[in-house]
């Protein structure tokens, strides 16, 4: 097998307004948001670590410091807790080890792609993953484990698909698909932003994972606006199909899109549902209102 050079950095694009989620992220990051009693963001960072990833990058915007505070240590309230005899493990994944975060300003809210070339000199030349925490992917192992096993058997470029009815594919971005590699990988042809259902390539759409090599930002450099006037990773990621191996991974698991109100409620509900701690009391509760 081909050793391809392993997936060691993550980008999280992070500072958007959250203006779908007013006034609840007037001085609180969406990212902070909690799903039952972690943040989104924490759903995302344990993912990444989860798949060997040993560096983060937190694109930011003003007001986003919240976030980077969450992953420090927070000395008062430990030593409190401690006092108190209060279980600490808790708090074990929210802290980070010294020099694994790093974060960067995207001052100017130009789009997505302008938001990951702006990590440019922290990927430098190594290929890296992508997370976008709005989309809460859950499965095991997780999205972006799959992703980098996939990675590890083709290298090159990858994004995560999931099947969609063919009459919703219009809402998403959609892959056109070549040849399938197994069940689960899928040669990717070429890239089609919110196609007609009547036009689209294919029923599997683009579900906010990636694994690119770092020629995307030499591309993204020179990458014109796009769609809603902003620079598209899409855009750019289409550029590169034919360039470099390009390929697909069907994840196997559950995604929310926790970018919506109903979304987020959605996500909530799930996952309380499947802890053992509350499920049976929320599956009641859910029950009762239901009745009503």
């Amino acid at each position: 097998m081909t050793q391809h050079k392993p997936i060691k950095k993550a980008v999280f694009p992070v500072a958007g307004l959250g203006t779908r989620f007013l006034p609840a992220t007037k001085a609180i990051p969406k990212e902070l948001l909690p799903i039952v009693d972690r943040p989104l963001i924490q759903y995302a960072v344990d993912e990444a670590r989860e798949a060997g990833i040993e560096q983060i990058i937190f694109v930011t915007g003003r007001g986003k410091t919240a976030i980077v505070e969450h992953f420090d240590i927070a000395y008062e309230l430990e030593s409190t807790m401690e006092e108190r005899g209060k279980d600490m493990s808790v708090l074990d994944p929210t802290r980070a080890t010294p020099g694994d975060i790093i974060t960067v300003r995207q001052q100017v809210p130009l789009g997505l792609g302008h938001a990951i070339w702006c990590a440019r000199a922290i990927v430098g030349d190594d290929p890296f993953a992508i997370l976008l925490p709005d989309e809460l992917m859950v499965g095991e192992p997780g999205c972006m484990k799959q992703m980098v096993e996939a990675y590890n058997e083709v290298g090159g470029n990858l994004i995560s698909v999931l099947e969609v009815p063919q009459d919703e594919v219009s809402s998403y971005g959609v892959i056109a698909p070549g040849a399938e590699i197994s069940d689960t990988l899928t040669e990717v042809t070429g890239l089609v932003e919110k196609p007609p259902v009547a036009e689209a390539p294919s029923n599997k759409i683009i579900s906010g994972r990636y694994i690119l090599q770092p020629e995307v930002m030499r591309t993204l450099e020179t990458q014109g606006k796009g769609a809603g006037g902003e620079i598209q990773l899409t855009d750019a990621m289409a550029r590169m199909i034919g360039n470099q191996p390009f390929h697909a991974v069907t994840f196997a698991g559950n995604r929310y899109d926790c970018g919506s109100k109903t979304g987020f409620v959605e996500a909530t509900l799930a996952l309380a549902l499947e802890r053992e701690d509350m499920g049976s009391e929320v599956r009641a509760i859910a029950e009762r209102l239901l009745a009503k």
